[in-house]
């Protein structure tokens, strides 16, 4: 049995999320501000915490700065459209993922899925040498494996290459010509073009929506980033 808390202050989405995530292995705790949900998770076993940022009393990103005092439960950040930067923040401060309203019920499910699994199965979220953690996105190198909230994903080579550059260096910036650089190991002379594309391609596999990426986002004029709380 997992304990979920989900902490919202409309009692109308922690239902839907109820909903969304009804599964017999589930058993879920309800808070609709930040110092409930700070008082169960000191009282109870909490295995993962859904929180809404924007909430009264005391706002998510202060009430998970203070779980993360004590704790490495995985915690997964509800936010709207407009919130980006609370997202990044979020991150920074020490969410593991967020979903974006309105709720995407098998996106949300699957979050969910690979939360859990990650912390309970992984030993509550110690990874390997060879293994790194970004969000859902999970690589080991030994095995030149990827996985997606659990599920295998397949890389070329070269694929493989700019997801492991960009997930050691999480929140760093990375030009195309860097990226040729590293990934190929040549000097890059017009070689934009052929990094946007297998860039494009690994949007296509490993984002829900890779015209709105979550994980491997561009910095207009600068390159690409991967973003989300890694392990390193």
């Amino acid at each position: 049995m997992y304990n979920i808390l989900i902490c919202d202050d409309e009692k109308d989405i922690v239902n839907a999320l109820k909903i969304y995530l009804a599964n017999p292995e589930y058993r879920f705790f309800e808070a609709f501000n930040g110092i409930d949900a700070l008082k169960i998770v000191e009282d109870e076993e909490v295995h993962l915490v859904i929180m809404d940022i924007m909430m009264p009393q005391l706002d998510g990103i202060s009430a998970m700065a203070k779980i993360r005092e004590s704790s490495n439960v995985p915690i997964i950040l509800l936010t709207a459209k407009s919130e980006d930067s609370d997202k990044i923040l979020g991150l920074n401060v020490g969410a593991d993922d967020y979903i974006t309203k309105p709720f995407n019920p098998v996106e949300v499910a699957a979050r969910v899925h690979s939360q859990l699994r990650r912390y309970i199965h992984l030993g509550s979220a110690v990874v390997q040498p060879d293994q790194l953690v970004i969000g859902g996105i999970e690589l080991d190198d030994k095995a030149k494996e990827v996985r997606l909230d659990g599920e295998p994903v397949s890389l070329t080579p070269k694929e493989f290459d700019i997801l492991k550059l960009l997930m050691s260096n999480p929140g760093q910036v990375f030009s195309p010509k860097d990226i040729y650089r590293e990934v190929w190991k040549e000097e890059p002379f017009g070689t934009d073009k052929t990094v946007a594309v297998h860039i494009r391609h690994l949007r296509e596999k490993l984002e829900i929506e890779p015209a709105e990426p979550r994980y491997i986002k561009m910095v207009f004029g600068q390159g690409y980033k991967i973003e989300g709380r890694g392990n390193r």
